[in-house]
């Protein structure tokens, strides 16, 4: 029992080291980039609760770094009818893979999936 535990400890303490090292070595960040475009049903009210739920999960989910979001205002017209654009960031791949599966995740999602017409999801790590 006491040799599992030391190796459980071992790789945890290895884990975070790893995800703090890349973080600080490196001076990236993983951005998770989220844009949506709404189906034509959508009311303002409806959009406003999508936007309401993910502007949420930074206070639900603590593996978020930072948080940003905005409505696109191109004078270019190349968005393809994508209004929302959405950036989350995290210190580490491990913080990412907690955030996808999170209940809260999930929970927005559910809110957001009667009135998604699609979506498109880019991640990339960025030195600041």
């Amino acid at each position: 029992m006491k040799n599992i535990f030391a190796l459980l400890f071992a790789m945890i303490s290895m884990t975070a080291i790893t995800n703090a090292q890349n973080s600080k070595n490196t001076g990236k960040v993983l951005r998770h980039v989220v844009l949506f475009k709404f189906k034509e049903t959508s009311s303002a009210a409806d959009i406003k609760k999508v936007e309401d739920a993910f502007r949420a999960l930074p206070g639900q989910i603590k593996e978020i770094k930072s948080f940003e979001w905005g409505l696109n205002n191109s004078p270019e017209n190349l968005n393809q009818g994508f209004t929302h654009c959405f950036f989350v960031t995290f210190n580490s791949e491990a913080d990412r893979a907690v955030y996808l599966p999170h209940p809260a995740h999930k929970a927005f999602g559910e809110v957001l999936k009667p009135h998604l017409d699609k979506v498109l999801v880019i991640d990339y790590w960025a030195a600041q």
